[in-house]
């Protein structure tokens, strides 16, 4: 059974004006459509042409004989779980179990942004920050390339895409004005609340 493209939870110019329909044609057309097709001709005929992305990314993790698979693999799990932790009018401060664990956890909302756009923004060349949850307190992480907290045994609760084709029609090289509007305007934290619970 072949792993399919996910469909995106909105338009594509349903981000606008904050992340363009331009960007997510290449984003989700080109580059995450590229990861699916690779990884269906990767896994073509084996065992892991029956596997769930998680199971695949499980597998793969550790080996390195197999680090083209989870390349690809993490990063079709990556973008799936980066376009729902996106929605029109998203952003600030959040409500509900996830608001309340934020001020637990980092001291404030304020504190949560600052630690969250620090670890974005510090990441070199490619990859991803992220809110997970790790034996049930909220941490800041980031990881490179393709790399993904699901193959640290973490649960991961809201990601930012920070490679370049992520922002750099819209934002050039102001990889800090493309988180700031990120957190401002997109996040959407009915999602990360979802994934808390």
């Amino acid at each position: 059974m072949a792993i399919a493209l996910m469909k995106l939870p909105y338009p594509q110019d349903a981000l606008t004006p904050h992340i363009s329909a331009k960007t997510l044609e290449f984003h989700y057309g080109k580059h995450h459509a590229g990861y699916v097709e690779k990884l269906n001709g990767l896994i073509k005929g084996t065992e892991m042409e029956q596997e769930s992305l998680e199971g695949i990314i499980t597998q793969t993790a550790k080996d390195v004989s197999k680090s083209t698979i989870f390349n690809n693999v993490a990063q079709v799990w990556n973008h799936s779980f980066y376009w729902q932790c996106m929605k029109p009018d998203g952003g600030g401060s959040p409500a509900g179990a996830i608001g309340d664990k934020i001020n637990a956890d980092f001291g404030g909302y304020d504190r949560f942004v600052e630690q969250f756009k620090s670890a974005a923004l510090s990441q070199f060349g490619s990859g991803w920050g992220w809110l997970v949850l790790k034996e049930k307190k909220l941490e800041i992480m980031k990881t490179s390339n393709a790399d993904t907290p699901i193959a640290h045994g973490l649960k991961p609760l809201l990601t930012v895409d920070v490679w370049e084709h992520a922002y750099y029609l819209d934002y050039q090289n102001k990889r800090a004005d493309y988180l700031n509007i990120f957190i401002k305007n997109l996040v959407n934290w009915d999602f990360v609340d979802s994934r808390l619970a």
